[in-house]
């Protein structure tokens, strides 16, 4: 018989045969795989010479032989428990099947209900449907946390109930109908909605896959960022997603409740048009039978046509802008809330601006379910205070300055410079500079409120902004204004708008606009032209200042930004 070879540096335990080229690394290993009748032969290294192995080696090996022939009569135990117990549990599984729960007709008739509204049927027979939310099982009892998209209920299952085969194969985001009485949760117990459900009978609706293919397996907190938008479907299942989505609906229901008490109507603009508002390197492009069109980037053109006929107007209306953007407070489409207000002055708008905000904000806190929800998803939240802070843009340069906020240095096609080792060169903001997102937003949290950012250089802003009158011949600023908030930057953007014709048609001809496809929008200065402004303010980053949510992709029902138009 050939001797065992082992050299203690290049051999392998897991890929050695113990051959002179296949060594193993430990003696201990081969004397576990070989047994004690083999000859051995070992070297500490391939430089030395194969060797018999002294007695002091071959007995500290004895033990490790004698250790792995523990661990492997203790993992062949195991797997011949779990093989009896796989077998076991098949017995049971194929009992079960026989079992057939029938609903007692003698009982009570179930009151169909949503979640929601069980609190009245306490003490009653109810029928409710729903998915699984969470699930426990104890011997002869199965807890359910029960979601119909209304709320949440606890219902407990015993007896013949737990012993079919749908109860012993239940898992998480199964669709089940659960019927039994309602029965008020004992003092010092907690439930959701302060009530459990004992239940008498259920039904499976829609089985949930376990194993490799597990809700909890496929949606977790540690999922990666790009598994958890390629599941978003999954994923706005869990608490924190539908939270967030729950307090945007009553977010939007606060705001038109705000309009509604100051007579600003709600309208709905069209998304596809021929006319561009923000520039023409944002648009989406897209052929219309034969002709050029776009997806809109604001709705603020068809807004201003509305003062006329139907007053102060707003929409909650999607805008897109293709701008190749990656930050946590860009998307590609988005939900704008827009509003134009006839005869008002630059004051005046921001003092709108700031009594909607505080309005609706002051809603949401009045009402007690998107007040907790907000209280869950952003326990720290303290509503803002009037009046906000107001800032020029002269000021902040100046500001951001003497806090050693710089921004990367361009060149004069706008691209970022860096030195020789690649690194971004940083400069001093100067006025004329478009203020950097996160300069803007880093003193936004310095200063940690609301602060309305007004006076833009007027080439810094669309062509309809007005311009504020010219001092000693420096750069000509503009009547608008960004609203930043603490956390996400800014919010909200608004201008007054040009109101005179010559001026409106000088702005054309200098940002090289043909003034053909505008004509309804001129018509508005031809017609009886008025003072007006309006502003866009975020959806997303509203919600995300309000939930405290880290980017505006959490508050979306399903986000687009560059590369992501899935699912």
């Amino acid at each position: 018989m050939s001797a065992i070879h082992i050299d203690e540096t290049a051999g392998s335990d897991t890929t050695g045969r113990g051959t002179a080229e296949q060594p193993y690394q430990s003696l201990g290993v081969a004397l576990f795989t070989h047994g004690a009748s083999a000859s051995f032969l070992t070297r500490k290294d391939s430089s030395g010479t194969y060797e018999e192995p002294t007695q002091s080696s071959v007995k500290k090996a004895k033990k490790t032989a004698e250790g792995l022939e523990k661990k492997r009569k203790k993992a062949d135990e195991l797997e011949r428990a779990e093989a009896e117990e796989k077998e076991k549990r098949q017995q049971v599984l194929e009992q079960s099947r026989k079992i057939v729960l029938v609903e007692d007709e003698s009982l009570p008739k179930a009151s169909k209900a949503k979640i929601v509204h069980l609190e009245p049927l306490r003490s009653q027979r109810v029928r409710v449907f729903g998915w699984v939310h969470r699930l426990r099982v104890q011997k002869g009892l199965i807890f359910i946390v029960l979601r119909d998209g209304t709320g949440y209920l606890q219902a407990l299952l015993s007896g013949t109930s737990t012993q079919t085969y749908e109860a012993l194969t239940l898992s998480l985001e199964s669709s089940v109908e659960l019927v039994g009485t309602l029965q008020a949760v004992p003092e010092g117990k907690t439930a959701p909605g302060g009530h459990e459900l004992i239940v008498d009978f259920w039904r499976l609706i829609g089985g949930s896959p376990g194993g490799d293919d597990a809700f909890s397996t496929k949606v977790n907190e540690h999922s990666d960022p790009s598994v958890q938008a390629d599941l978003r479907h999954l994923v706005l299942r869990g608490e924190t997603a539908s939270s967030v989505l729950r307090l945007r609906a009553a977010m939007l229901s606060a705001f038109r409740q705000s309009y509604a008490t100051h007579n600003i109507l709600e309208v709905t603009p069209p998304c596809l048009v021929q006319t561009q508002v923000e520039g023409g390197a944002t648009l989406f492009k897209l052929d219309y039978y034969g002709q050029p069109a776009f997806l809109t980037q604001s709705s603020q053109l068809y807004l201003e046509t509305c003062l006329p006929s139907l007053g102060d107007v707003f929409c909650v209306q999607e805008s897109f802008r293709a701008e190749n953007s990656h930050t946590r407070r860009h998307l590609s489409e988005y939900t704008h809330l827009e509003a134009e207000l006839a005869f008002i002055d630059f004051n005046e708008l921001m003092h709108h601006l700031e009594t909607i905000i505080c309005e609706t904000v002051d809603i949401l806190l009045a009402n007690p379910a998107s007040a907790a929800l907000i209280k869950q998803l952003n326990p720290t939240f303290e509503p803002p205070s009037r009046p906000f802070m107001r800032m020029s843009y002269e000021d902040a340069i100046t500001w951001l300055t003497e806090h050693q906020i710089q921004r990367p240095e361009e060149d004069a096609e706008g691209n970022v410079i860096k030195d020789a080792e690649g690194k971004v060169k940083m400069v001093d903001h100067a006025v004329g500079d478009d203020i950097a997102e996160a300069a803007e937003r880093q003193m936004t949290d310095i200063i940690g409120k609301p602060i309305f950012l007004y006076g833009f250089p007027a080439e810094l802003k669309a062509f309809y902004m007005k311009k504020m009158p010219a001092k000693d011949g420096k750069l000509t600023f503009t009547e608008s204004c960004d609203l930043l908030m603490p956390n996400v930057g800014e919010i909200v953007g608004g201008s007054m708008r040009i109101d005179d014709m010559d001026e409106l048609m000088a702005a054309y001809k200098r940002e090289g606009i043909p003034t053909e496809p505008y004509y309804w929008f001129t018509d508005q200065r031809k017609y009886g032209t008025c003072q007006h402004g309006g502003y866009g303010l975020g959806v997303e980053r509203f919600l995300a200042w309000l939930a405290n949510r880290y980017t505006v992709r959490d508050c979306s029902l399903y986000p687009r930004w560059p590369g992501r138009a899935t699912p």
